[in-house]
């Protein structure tokens, strides 16, 4: 009895596949994908005199992925446009699965540049996405810090935006140091460099800012700045970054999702590091400022302490006093001449009325002859008499006269 095919049993480990399964399977499945567009940056190019098959590869400019393809070398010499390494190209192919290798490859049929037109609108396109996600809003832009310690730089080997942003910032701030990063700044190879640099840059703590730099060049040199993996990890990062691609008519995406942009990247050496003869100046004028506003403070308070020494109660203390003391006199000269004036009013009165009673008191009457009768009695003070009848015969009387008194006695009485 003859025992069923490898492939009618289950896999396991007591009924293993062969290679040769193993590369059948995958080849009809990847066969079964059909023919498919691809698009890609084209990093290497072998065509070689008299073969039918030219060899390339073909690489994602975002991430460390390629794919290797064949195809006609009457393909690539009757392009409408000379393809080169580094041009992006949407290819027209199948996959095929070679067992002998195991490998994979794309046997293109048709290969279209992507012209400058359609990456400006790939760009507007990723632009526009960007934007609605709230990746340029100014509200996310990071402070760069006015005094950075040590900046991280990330250009390319050799290029002059390196040496303009090392040289400008020393000679601005001479103290300040660079973590350099040298990455490829163009080509399929850009990305994935950069994205590396910035990660590494951004997780040094002592790193206070980053900047990204490149001189200027053509739009599809520029490319890899408008990469939408590099737009999203600049904003991912904690650390400020500066972008500083191109000249000023140049502005690749990461110009907007950067915390600050700059034209060039001898600006974004300016922007970044402050001068530090400016900062002197500064620091002259503003104490110089701080100085005058002292001496004008100090001048307005004497002004004001000499306002109040000049006030008479300052200027003679002693003045308030004599004054009141000179009131204080007229006062009591005043009370003294009202006083001797109502004594002397009353002085008068007492005159009048002691004239008057002289005149109407006892005594005037007794000196014109009259006299003043009064009973002795046996026991108590003596009684003026008012009638004969108060006087029976034998009574005690002591009778005043003008000039004094004397004693009688009655001895009888008339009608």
């Amino acid at each position: 009895m003859t025992s069923a095919h490898p492939t009618t049993q289950p896999n396991s480990a007591d009924n293993p596949w062969p290679v040769r399964t193993v590369s059948q399977k995958v080849a009809g499945w990847i066969d079964r994908l059909g023919t498919i567009w691809v698009e890609g940056q084209i990093t290497q190019m072998n065509v070689r005199p008299g073969t039918r098959t030219a060899y390339l590869t073909l690489r994602d400019p975002s991430v460390d992925m390629s794919l290797s393809v064949t195809c006609s070398p009457q393909l690539i010499h009757n392009s409408p446009v000379t393809l080169t390494e580094g041009a992006r190209v949407v290819m027209f192919g199948k996959l095929s699965f070679w067992p002998t290798r195991g490998s994979v490859s794309l046997r293109v049929t048709e290969i279209r540049a992507v012209g400058i037109g359609e990456l400006l609108a790939r760009i507007e396109r990723l632009r526009a996405l960007l934007a609605a996600e709230g990746l340029f809003d100014p509200r996310l832009k990071r402070p760069l810090p006015f005094l950075p310690g040590r900046i991280g730089l990330i250009t390319g080997r050799g290029g002059a935006a390196e040496h303009d942003v090392v040289s400008v910032a020393q000679r601005r701030w001479p103290a300040v140091r660079f973590e350099i990063r040298n990455t490829a700044v163009q080509g399929p190879t850009a990305v994935p460099q950069i994205l590396d640099a910035l990660a590494e840059l951004d997780a040094d703590p002592a790193v206070d800012v980053i900047v990204l730099a490149r001189g200027g060049g053509s739009v599809e040199d520029l490319l890899p700045f408008s990469d939408e993996t590099l737009c999203r990890a600049i904003v991912a990062c904690t650390t400020p970054v500066v972008s500083a691609i191109g000249h000023e008519p140049d502005s690749p995406l990461c110009d907007h999702v950067a915390d600050l942009r700059a034209a060039t990247p001898t600006d974004a050496a300016k922007r970044v590091v402050p001068d530090a003869v400016a900062e002197q100046g500064l620091v002259d004028d503003l104490r110089a400022r701080a100085a005058s506003a002292l001496r004008n403070w100090v001048r307005r308070e004497e002004h004001v302490v000499a306002q109040l020494r000049s006030r008479p109660v300052l200027a003679d203390p002693l003045r308030a006093v004599g004054q009141r003391g000179e009131e204080v006199e007229r006062l009591r000269q005043a009370g003294r001449r009202d006083i001797d004036r109502v004594l002397a009013a009353q002085t008068t009165t007492i005159e009048h009325l002691r004239a008057r009673l002289a005149t109407l008191g006892p005594a005037a009457t007794l000196a014109r002859g009259y006299a003043v009768v009064q009973r002795i009695l046996p026991d108590g003070d003596p009684e003026v008499v008012r009638s004969i009848d108060e006087m029976p015969p034998g009574t005690q009387l002591r009778v005043r006269v003008g000039d004094g008194a004397a004693r009688a006695a009655v001895m009888g009485r008339e009608q």
